[in-house]
């Protein structure tokens, strides 16, 4: 088994679920629909993309990102868009979004 740095078969990078029953969870995606990313492991961290946020019944304040397609728009594209955020996580602090969309970093930009 090679590295998967090095192995060109790039399957671990995404699936989709067509037989999920909320599928389409999320509109206007452009590529191949990722579904590996279905609970986005960005939840907890400073993130560029669009969310809102809400206090649950315990009063913690949540982000909700139902409106996000950025860790699904694509299987190579996501996984390289998670990967990057994922290498210098900050943790999210509660606040509001002051921008709806931040600069992803460079490699993280989607193929054309």
């Amino acid at each position: 088994m090679e590295p998967k740095d090095s192995t060109e078969n790039e399957a671990y990078k995404g699936f989709t679920n067509s037989a999920c029953p909320f599928m389409p969870c999320h509109r206007g995606i452009t590529r191949e629909f990722n579904c590996l990313f279905c609970y986005c492991p960005l939840i907890a961290y400073e993130c560029p993309g669009p969310y809102t946020v809400f206090t649950d019944p315990r009063g913690m304040r949540r982000k909700d990102c139902s409106d996000c397609t950025l860790p699904h728009d694509g299987y190579r594209q996501s996984w390289h868009f998670i990967q990057k955020w994922l290498e210098r996580p900050v943790l999210w602090d509660g606040h509001e979004q002051t921008r709806y969309r931040v600069a992803r970093p460079e490699d993280a930009q989607p193929e054309p």
